[in-house]
């Protein structure tokens, strides 16, 4: 049944390769699920159906214990053709098993790889890190292309949570696109990180990470504030002050842009105070303003 199942999958995508050719992207509107060959996703559902019905124990050999494989099949169908929300029932029969412990270890590892990048797609960032980090830390150290797409998306959850990842271990796994992009977060160097942005930008977009990747500048304007906030050592901040240091590092912003950028700062929890805006001001706490991002998750 495994392997039935995913060569009709691989065959489905081969179909499809051909059809639209290599370069072509077929309209998502039009591609539905019931045109690939074969109904084939139809197959899958019959099969899980049957797996999920079996009420026998794991020592009669229950069916049940083939429904994860078909879920991850289930799941990179989900992705390809960008209906991530059919995921949420296929989550809620796997999390709700009792014999969720009892599937293969491998099989195991990829369910939380793309549960992980769902959860990252909902912003749900301390789950997806949850999961990535599992399958991560349990992935045979032998596949190391595995181990290098996974950290691909656990890298940018883990600094969007306030853990920053180190150069022994991105040089490791290849992916030194990130190191840069990590001092320049680091750093609040806002220059910088939108020309890595731009450098990497193909990189980011093939590994479909581009928006997560890009939520990281709200990281950096919050480390160039403490900046301002350690210069001038006081609890109230002039707006004007965070708007100069935003305009010398590239950004085209005004006071009310400015502004608008320390709300989202301060709701978001990453600046504890609130802006006078009679003063055109920004009062931070006097007991830590700048909270660590590892408390906020």
């Amino acid at each position: 049944m495994y392997t039935v199942c995913t060569d009709l999958r691989l065959v489905a995508q081969r179909a499809e390769k051909e059809r639209y050719g290599a370069n072509e992207k077929p309209d998502i509107n039009n591609f539905i699920i019931f045109r690939w060959p074969f109904n084939f996703l139809l197959q899958i559902m019959c099969s899980f159906r049957v797996c999920a019905a079996d009420n026998r124990s794991a020592e009669e050999d229950t069916k049940r214990l083939g429904m994860l494989a078909l879920v991850n099949q289930l799941f990179k169908v989900y992705f390809r053709i960008n209906k991530l929300h059919l995921c949420k029932p296929l989550i809620r029969a796997i999390e709700s098993s009792p014999f969720k412990e009892n599937f293969p270890l491998g099989q195991q590892v990829t369910y939380r790889i793309l549960v992980g990048r769902k959860s990252m797609y909902d912003s749900d960032y301390k789950a997806a890190d949850e999961y990535l980090t599992y399958a991560f830390e349990n992935c045979h150290r032998a596949s190391r292309k595995n181990k290098r797409l996974i950290l691909i998306y656990l890298v940018p959850v883990k600094m969007l949570l306030g853990y920053i990842p180190s150069r022994k271990v991105l040089e490791k796994y290849d992916v030194l696109q990130f190191w840069d992009l990590v001092q320049a977060v680091c750093q609040g160097n806002l220059k910088q990180f939108d020309q890595l942005m731009l450098t990497h930008e193909s990189f980011f977009i093939q590994c479909g990470i581009y928006l997560i990747v890009d939520k990281l500048k709200i990281v950096a304007y919050r480390n160039l504030f403490k900046k301002v906030y350690l210069i001038l050592n006081t609890h109230q901040i002039p707006v004007e002050s965070l708007m100069n240091a935003l305009q010398f590092l590239g950004q085209d912003v005004d006071l009310d842009e400015t502004q608008c950028i320390v709300a989202n700062l301060i709701y978001e929890g990453k600046i504890k105070g609130y802006i006078s805006h009679q003063h055109r001001k920004v009062v931070v706490s006097k007991q830590n303003p700048f909270p660590p991002l590892t408390s906020l998750s």
